[in-house]
């Protein structure tokens, strides 16, 4: 009976084994999920103050514009109101001396009355109103918040994809504003959670699309091996798979040759006339396409067809000499006019 229960026993030990693990598993993940957090707080604490920086010093050169104008047409009005003063000041001893010889007695009068009828004709010109002379306020608060807006697009960028750091293998190093992936010397202490790559040096977009048509650029640069392309939600992510897995599809480049996969059919060998330093892969997810072509040159370089049934996510691997780099496309500011 011991021993019938001594076999009972092994599976519960080595159950409570693995809930033991798991548990260490989950405290670690706990700790790094506060590392995170202060690590996230403080990147978003330095991206509000580029914008707040962005603001004071619209808002100084706004105001600076506005102390000019009030300087430039307070100039001009202490200047008319000068003019003003002169003539307003000879009109006056005009009439003080015609008053004077209007006073004297008949004889002079008489002896000077050309003269003063002469000073009596004015030649000034009627005094005129200055037009303009007013701040332009509606130039300084006109569709303020709007034209500052429009002026941040040139500090502002957008990148079509953001790659998830929950996702990168443990060796991979992401930028601060995830768009770029290199290849560290070390692997980091990271959870060993479920989206994350641990074998391959891969790494997963953000967002996955399971609709419409989406479009981004990614910079291969100098790198000798790399995939770009999509991948599939429930693929395999963990342990060793084989570049045969069905549920991606790339394009390639490995061992001097360009190629595209979409496993379980054999690799496509392509040709390309110079090297990539640029893939724009092109997603119409409804149509069940995936284009990649070279913008530098607009080349095509292939066409894959899938019918696909889940969503897919962007997907990158191979950045061992330079990084991989989503890159920004032009934002622009549209306004609609009522037709």
């Amino acid at each position: 009976m011991k021993e019938e229960l001594k076999a009972k026993l092994q599976p519960l030990q080595e159950k409570l084994k693995e809930f033991e693990e798991a548990k260490v598993t989950c405290d670690e993940t706990a700790e790094y999920i506060k590392t995170q957090t202060l690590n996230t707080e403080k990147q978003i604490k330095v991206e509000f103050e580029k914008l707040h920086q962005f603001l004071r010093d619209e808002e100084a050169a706004r105001i600076a514009a506005l102390m000019e104008e009030e300087e430039q047409k307070s100039q001009m009005m202490k200047e008319q109101i000068e003019k003003m003063s002169r003539e307003i000041s000879s009109l006056s001893d005009s009439i003080r001396a015609i008053e004077e010889e209007m006073g004297a007695n008949d004889i002079i009068f008489l002896q000077n009355y050309k003269s003063t009828v002469e000073r009596a004709q004015c030649t000034l010109q009627d005094p005129e109103r200055v037009s303009g002379a007013l701040i332009n306020v509606a130039k300084h608060l006109g569709n303020l918040k709007f034209r500052v807006w429009e002026k941040m697009q040139e500090t502002v960028q957008y990148t079509p994809v953001t790659l998830d750091p929950n996702t990168a293998h443990p060796k991979l190093i992401l930028s601060e504003d995830l768009t770029s992936v290199r290849c560290g010397d070390v692997r980091q202490q990271l959870p060993d959670n479920p989206e994350r790559f641990d074998t391959y040096g891969s790494v997963l977009g953000s967002e996955g699309f399971n609709s419409g048509t989406h479009c981004w650029d990614v910079e291969v640069g100098e790198n000798t091996y790399w995939d770009v392309g999509v991948k599939a939600e429930s693929t395999q992510r963990k342990g060793v798979y084989g570049c045969g897995v069905s549920g991606e599809w790339t394009v390639y480049y490995k061992d001097g040759k360009y190629g595209a996969g979409a496993a379980p059919q054999p690799d496509t060998l392509l040709t390309v006339q110079q090297k990539l330093q640029r893939i724009r892969v092109q997603l119409d997810w409804d149509r069940g396409e995936l284009s990649f072509s070279n913008p530098d040159n607009n080349t095509h370089l292939h066409t894959l067809t899938h019918t696909f049934t889940e969503k897919v996510f962007p997907f990158l691997n191979g950045c061992k000499v330079s990084p991989l780099r989503i890159l920004p496309v032009k934002a622009s500011v549209r306004v609609e006019q009522h037709r």
